[in-house]
């Protein structure tokens, strides 16, 4: 038994603890919100996000960071992109140097376009190991223990090592990988194409459409990530193709519900005031551009979702700006 620190009581964080629980460690989860790690206390359920499931008895809810942090070497981050920074920085004076950090986000942050591991990097400085948990994983399914293949991505194989043998379980599978950079940009990458699957969808458009999104969408994703340095294979593998299908096709992925309410003509601010997850996708669209930008590499893709999301456009206006671009070889770079 080891005990895992699990920050961020959201849908994923939740089921994260629950699956580290069942499997024999002593788990504490830490929730910002003193009302919800009170209500998922008494519950032994986190209503909220989890509603169906149970907690098991070797997890304990804490909103007290220092109380979460106590005696701990394992630290699951499962915080929204936008508040990773403030929570590391607050999280700083308890983290043991000799701690393994998993970051479980998949997004950029806004201001500066760094990945989550060069955020968590920045506050926690270079002691503590840092191992990137990404793949085609909804939060309900790995919850239920529905079978489950993710990657751990680290420039450290003892770290991977060690989170491969202390997260497996018979429907929970984790694949190594060295591609930090890589696996990172995917899997924030793919939930842009989401949204655009999305719109696909919302708009009635059929299959043929959304199989040309998907393929030219990796095609854009890997652009980028080989640009930022990550390995050419990685956009093919589970952080890349496998994340992507289940985002842009999955009935439970939250940027496929955006782009579907979009074409239903709602305003995104109405979309997302009536979510209670987060869809990271609306935020890092505008960061890969700035992104793409630094590095020269064209997003048309997330060029049409940017101007939809700020209201420069109309879905049907970007879906006929992406089909009427000029025509090239499919293996030109844009």
């Amino acid at each position: 038994m080891r005990r895992v620190t699990v920050l961020g009581a959201g849908s994923w964080g939740t089921a994260l603890a629950v699956h580290l629980g069942r499997i024999g460690h002593d788990v504490r989860l830490w929730a910002r919100d003193p009302s919800l790690a009170s209500d998922i206390a008494q519950r032994r359920a986190n209503a909220v996000y989890l509603p169906d499931i149970s907690l098991p008895d070797s997890v304990s809810v804490t909103d007290a960071i220092a109380e979460a942090l106590s005696d701990t070497e394992l630290i699951v981050s499962a915080i929204p992109s936008h508040g990773c920074r403030a929570v590391m920085r607050t999280s700083a004076p308890y983290v043991s140097p000799r701690a393994t950090i998993v970051s479980a986000t998949k997004g950029l942050e806004s201001e500066s376009l760094l990945r989550m591991s060069e955020v968590i990097g920045d506050e926690l400085g270079p002691d503590p190991a840092i191992v990137v948990l990404s793949g085609p994983s909804f939060a309900v399914e790995v919850a239920q223990q529905l079978p489950t293949a993710v990657l751990a991505a680290s420039t450290n194989p003892r770290a991977i090592e060690m989170v491969q043998a202390e997260f497996r379980s018979p429907y929970f599978r984790l694949y190594g990988s060295a591609d930090v950079v890589g696996v990172e940009l995917v899997g924030a990458l793919k939930n842009i194409i989401a949204i655009a699957a999305g719109v696909v969808e919302g708009l009635g458009l059929g299959h043929n459409a959304l199989a040309a999104l998907i393929t030219r969408g990796l095609a854009e994703i890997s652009r980028l990530a080989a640009a930022a340095g990550g390995r050419r294979e990685t956009p093919s593998g589970l952080s890349g193709l496998g994340d992507l299908v289940l985002t842009c096709t999955g009935s439970l992925s939250r940027n496929r519900h955006v782009g579907i309410e979009l074409a239903r003509g709602r305003h995104l601010n109405e979309i997302l005031a009536s979510m209670k997850m987060i869809a990271e996708g609306v935020n890092t669209t505008s960061a890969a551009l700035a992104l793409g930008a630094r590095h020269g590499v064209e997003l048309p893709i997330a060029t049409q979702m940017a101007a939809v999301l700020e209201g420069r456009s109309d879905v049907r206006t970007a879906v006929e700006a992406l089909m009427l671009r000029k025509q090239r070889a499919e293996a030109e770079s844009a």
